[in-house]
């Protein structure tokens, strides 16, 4: 009985010698393979709000020797083919995936499927529409504050006084985690100041065909949540078509910095693409390599750049990485 009992314990022994063995000769080919492939799904890919993001991405691959992929999307993807474009990404050989979130039902679900399989690191903003019940990691500003910022640039304005005037608010898509906390910032700031939000309008913002703009009653200040709606707001107004309206917002594109060096928008909030492509790449580089590796959030700063300040120094590297 006894010489039973030693030999079950040396089997046993044997055996979780093999698996140790073979678990560390598995690691060791996944983090000494050379080059590793990670893809990255946004909406309309070929727009060009995504260069300095994509200069990011870029400088990230070439110093963490990856492979990197910019899928081919359309301007009005939805979150199922979002998934399936990831997917299709993934049977070419994606090792992980960087997602900017389309806002659609289930989309954190989804994407937290597929993070069982490869890590999938989200750029822009949460999955979820509540940022705190997200549970895959992102690469973002703090939304929030970006939002007070805007708020209070305008406030300064006036002189802190805008009592009696009228706002209307734009967005591309006023579900998505981002454009929420934007708006709660702005909310937050211009409570109790006197001014009327006459409307918020959401959807896609171009400047041709049926636009939610055009329907709108003139106001005194129309304030964009997002490059798209920022761009096509400005349109609208070089056009004459805002009624006289001050334009404010965030944006990150060429646009944006054209319509600021014209005068047509009074005040941009920039955030630092560039790094949000960058830090994403450098945390999804490091968990295809190392298995057990888990991503972190990754914080990008931003900017306030008014159109006397456009070309100064301190301002220099964000319309290089902009023009790449």
């Amino acid at each position: 009985m006894k010489h039973n009992k030693k030999l079950f314990i040396f089997i046993e022994a044997v055996l979780a010698i093999i698996v140790i063995s073979l678990a560390f000769i598995m690691l060791r080919e996944n983090s000494s393979k050379d080059l590793r492939r990670v893809s990255v799904v946004v909406q309309g890919s070929d727009g060009r709000q995504w260069a300095a993001f994509r200069y990011g991405l870029e400088m990230a691959a070439n110093d963490y020797g990856t492979e990197m992929v910019f899928a081919n999307t359309s301007d009005n993807l939805t979150a199922e083919e979002e998934v399936e474009v990831i997917k299709r990404e993934i049977q070419n050989g994606a090792d992980a995936v960087i997602v900017q979130p389309v806002p659609g039902d289930g989309i954190e679900g989804m994407l937290r499927e597929i993070d069982n399989k490869i890590p999938v690191m989200l750029a822009g903003c949460t999955a979820s529409v509540n940022r705190e019940e997200s549970l895959l990691p992102v690469t973002e500003p703090d939304n929030y504050s970006m939002g007070r910022t805007l708020a209070e640039e305008l406030l300064s304005d006036y002189n802190g006084n805008i009592e009696g005037k009228t706002l209307g608010i734009a967005s591309e898509n006023a579900s998505q985690e981002a454009v929420i906390n934007r708006m709660d910032g702005v909310l937050d700031v211009l409570e109790g100041e006197g001014a009327k939000v006459c409307w918020s309008v959401s959807g896609s913002l171009e400047e041709t065909g049926e636009n939610p703009l055009d329907k709108q009653q003139s106001v005194d200040i129309v304030v964009a949540l997002d490059d798209r709606s920022l761009v096509t707001a400005c349109s609208f107004s070089a056009a004459n078509n805002l009624h006289g309206a001050l334009v404010y917002g965030t944006g990150h594109s060429t646009e944006a910095l054209y319509y600021l060096d014209t005068g047509i928008v009074e005040c941009l909030v920039v955030p630092d693409e560039f790094n949000k492509g960058y830090k994403s790449l450098a945390e999804a580089s490091k968990s295809a390599k190392y298995f057990f590796r888990k991503m972190s959030d990754q914080k990008i700063s931003y900017k306030v750049i008014r159109r006397d300040e456009l070309f100064l120094p301190q301002n220099q590297e964000i319309l290089f990485t902009m023009n790449q």
